[in-house]
This record gives C-alpha cells, sequence and structure tokens, in this order.
C-alpha cells in the first residue's frame, strides 16, 4: 500500500510540474510588466479613414485579454510601433467582358517591436492579409467592417504569436 501511494504522490508530482508553464493564449512566461501600443498610423496611398486608430485598439485589446500586461501610454517594457504601409484594392479574376469578378482588399502593417528587458528579441517586420469579396459589390458599411474585421484579427493574431507566443 505505501508503495502504490509513493507512485501515486510522484505521478501527481509530475503532472502538476509539467503544467507549469503552459497556459491557453500560447504565450510562454513573459518578462515584462507592461506593454505600450503606440498610434499606427495609415501612410498609405488609399486613406480609408478611421481604420488606423481601429488597429490601433485592436492590437491593445488583444494583447491585454491573452495576457496579463498592463497597457500603459509611456515607458512599456515592451513596445509596439509601426505604420499602415499599405491599404489596396484590386482585382483577381475578370468576367468575358474584362470586368473584375472578385476583388481583392490587402492591409499591410510594419511593426516595430521593442523590448525593453530582452533587446535581442527587437525587431521590425511587415505583416499582410486580405478579404476576397464580389467584383460587383462595393465595400462599404457594414461589408468593409466585416472585412476589416477579418484582416485586423489575422495581422494582429500573428503579431502577438511573433512576440509573445514565439510561434
Amino acid at each position: 500500500m505505501k508503495k502504490i501511494s509513493y507512485i501515486l504522490f510522484t505521478a501527481l508530482l509530475l503532472l502538476l510540474n509539467s503544467c507549469g508553464i503552459y497556459n491557453f493564449t500560447g504565450a510562454g512566461p513573459i518578462n515584462a510588466k507592461t506593454f505600450q501600443v503606440n498610434y499606427f498610423q495609415n501612410v498609405s496611398e488609399l486613406v480609408e479613414p478611421g481604420i488606423d486608430r481601429d488597429f490601433t485598439l485592436r492590437l491593445q485589446d488583444l494583447i491585454q485579454n491573452q495576457t496579463n500586461l498592463s497597457l500603459t501610454p509611456t515607458d512599456g517594457d515592451l513596445v509596439y510601433e509601426g505604420e499602415i504601409t499599405d491599404y489596396r484594392i484590386s482585382p483577381m479574376t475578370a468576367t468575358a467582358d474584362l470586368t473584375a469578378a472578385q476583388n481583392r482588399l490587402t492591409i499591410s502593417v510594419n511593426l516595430r517591436f521593442s523590448n525593453k528587458n530582452k533587446p535581442q528579441e527587437n525587431f521590425e517586420k511587415r505583416f499582410s492579409f486580405f478579404y476576397d469579396y464580389p467584383g460587383d459589390q462595393q465595400l462599404t458599411g457594414a461589408q468593409l467592417r466585416s472585412a476589416l474585421d477579418v484582416i485586423f484579427e489575422r495581422i494582429t493574431q500573428d503579431m502577438f504569436n511573433d512576440t509573445l507566443a514565439k510561434w
């Protein structure tokens, strides 16, 4: 009986020890307490009003929701800054009468990431994603909102993965 309890105790210790650094967001242990997201200005040729503010808020929300880091306006341990470099609508396929059968909205964002506690992790990288829609439709109102949601979700998640989850 003593041998069985010893084996169960050892198995329990190993189980608890192996689960120590796992979390559901994929982020490992973070050597930081605060993060700062500077305003991502839209410097693309085609300007859609408000997407710079929406993107900045979306990135802040994602990091706050998936980590225990505190948002700070200045002097963050982790700093996210950059700009929206491309907002482009381009035809993807054509019809027989040479009109667009499908269009693609592509948004690209340049990120400069700084980690005050681990400067070797600093980097600059471009992130991009797209949304396809029928060529006979205009991206306005709710459809534009939906397209931006899809694109921003992917870009911000890719940024999170590269900076905190290390995927």
